[in-house]
């Protein structure tokens, strides 16, 4: 069940979502509150199992609609990451102002310039904006504060992956969402990836940990095979 599938199925039951556009906002997660309350189930804005199955049953696809197989959670911290790809940092000394008003709505006021490693608040950002109930890690700003997000997972789609820069011990590192992996390496969608938000290859020996959202159903499907087709390891990490 994608994103627009839940807000479909909202609309048809009666409940506002704004636009039916894909996008995980606020009117949306509102929907699915209310949609929550009606029907007895926990009120988190987030539609996990019981309420993707509730919005099936409550929501006959539409004439002419075929049905989406399996009612899959939706990953929509990963879609909003989707979302965002091909930002990038403003030129010079001007910075890019969404990438500043993610730091301000997560309430880090002393981010004050994109020249400033944002992959950590790339990260923060994309599952802030979507799971307003899950915890975030404090210092979030920093890459491996990231080791402790959520819960230990195997690497599976939309799990948060770290990997350590300089040394397994520097503190520093990098941080985005699995997207897939080869024999050497893992594919990952982060931000502060040569300035911007994209999809870059990055060492299977770098790295540290797996981690999925506490207030999300654990994801099945298991590591992706994918071919690097002979692009690089490594990347401007923050």
């Amino acid at each position: 069940m994608t994103i627009k599938d839940i807000q479909q199925a909202l609309a048809r039951a009666g409940f506002a979502t704004g636009p039916i556009d894909g996008i995980w906002g606020r009117a949306t997660i509102a929907a699915v509150k209310a949609f929550q309350k009606q029907k007895g189930l926990a009120v988190d804005g987030i539609a996990g199992p019981q309420t993707v199955a509730a919005l099936g049953a409550a929501s006959p696809a539409a004439p002419g609609e075929a049905p989406t197989a399996g009612r899959a959670v939706p990953l929509v911290w990963l879609e909003e990451a989707k979302h965002l790809l091909g930002l990038k940092e403003g030129p010079g000394a001007i910075d890019n102002p969404v990438i500043l008003d993610w730091a301000k709505d997560l309430g880090q006021g002393m981010y004050k310039s994109d020249d400033i490693a944002w992959c950590g608040l790339f990260v923060g950002h994309c599952i802030g904006a979507t799971l307003p109930e899950e915890p975030l890690p404090s210092g979030l700003l920093g890459a491996r504060s990231w080791e402790r997000f959520g819960h230990a997972t195997q690497p599976t789609p939309g799990a948060v992956i770290v990997f350590w820069r300089v040394s397994p011990a520097s503190g520093k590192g990098h941080v985005g969402f699995y997207l897939g992996e080869d024999d050497d390496a893992y594919c990952i969608l982060g931000g502060n990836q040569s300035d911007r938000v994209s999809v870059a290859w990055v060492s299977k020996a770098r790295f540290v940990a797996s981690r999925w959202p506490a207030t999300v159903a654990q994801a099945t499907t298991g590591a992706v095979r994918l071919a690097n087709n002979g692009q690089p390891l490594s990347v401007r990490e923050a």
